[in-house]
């Protein structure tokens, strides 16, 4: 198993344009091999940012990898960055995880 997650920091007040972002966006990893689930997770706000995780999991490295390759992943990733770009406080962090146990 692997799980992919992106980092983010919002800007404080831009809280719910992200998550709409996240919930009308077209992902398209449905139709991925490999994929299991997908979660975007909030953590508390401080007076700077507040703290989002995108978090897929995936049947293996190699199958997130083939996402990232994709058509599917080109297409989810169109409209990254554009009009709603003055929300994010730099760019996503990206960290990956495969299991041990």
């Amino acid at each position: 198993m692997y799980i992919a997650m992106n980092r983010f920091k919002i800007k404080p007040g831009c809280e719910q344009t992200f998550i709409n972002i996240w919930k009308n966006r077209e992902s398209h990893l449905d139709s991925v091999p490999g994929f299991i689930e997908f979660h975007l997770t909030q953590s508390e706000s401080n007076d700077d940012y507040t703290l989002f995780a995108s978090h897929t999991t995936w049947n293996s490295k190699q199958d997130f990898v083939n996402w990232t390759e994709s058509e599917q992943f080109r297409r989810a990733h169109a409209g990254a960055g554009g009009k709603t770009q003055d929300i994010y406080l730099g760019p996503p962090q990206f960290e990956g995880f495969e299991s041990v146990v």
